[in-house]
């Protein structure tokens, strides 16, 4: 349903770090620079899904309340992992791994907000 999504950040260097990190335990990979002021991210074989940038209006980057970006993990492990990076790169948490099973029941998420306080989530749906 979605194209891709983009995440504003007020410094870029410090986001590419930081998303480098945090998603490499789910698979997905940052692509060579195409833009001077924007990086972008992809599961190997699929288009750019996850942008981040510095806004195009040039006014500051900041998140808002009741938006947040979630991404697939292939398994619990997966989940704890990214995580654990998202924890160590400076992330905030904002909720342990652990079952939600008031959303479904295997439903398996962490949640963290990055280093511009967007929120971010990790989640797998299986076993």
């Amino acid at each position: 349903m979605f194209s891709h999504m983009t995440i504003g950040t007020r410094d870029l260097a410090r986001a590419v770090v930081f998303y480098d990190r945090v998603l490499a335990p789910l698979g997905i990979e940052r692509l060579p620079g195409k833009y001077p002021s924007w990086a972008s991210w992809q599961r190997p074989g699929e288009a750019p899904k996850l942008w981040v940038g510095l806004p195009f209006n040039k006014l500051p980057a900041h998140q808002g309340n009741g938006w947040m970006a979630a991404f697939c993990a292939s398994s619990r492990k997966a989940v704890d992992q990214a995580y654990a990076a998202a924890i160590a790169a400076g992330a905030q948490d904002e909720g342990a791994p652990g079952l939600r099973p008031n959303f479904a029941p295997n439903y398996y998420g962490a949640y963290v907000r990055d280093l511009d306080g967007n929120k971010i989530h990790f989640v797998c749906r299986g076993e």
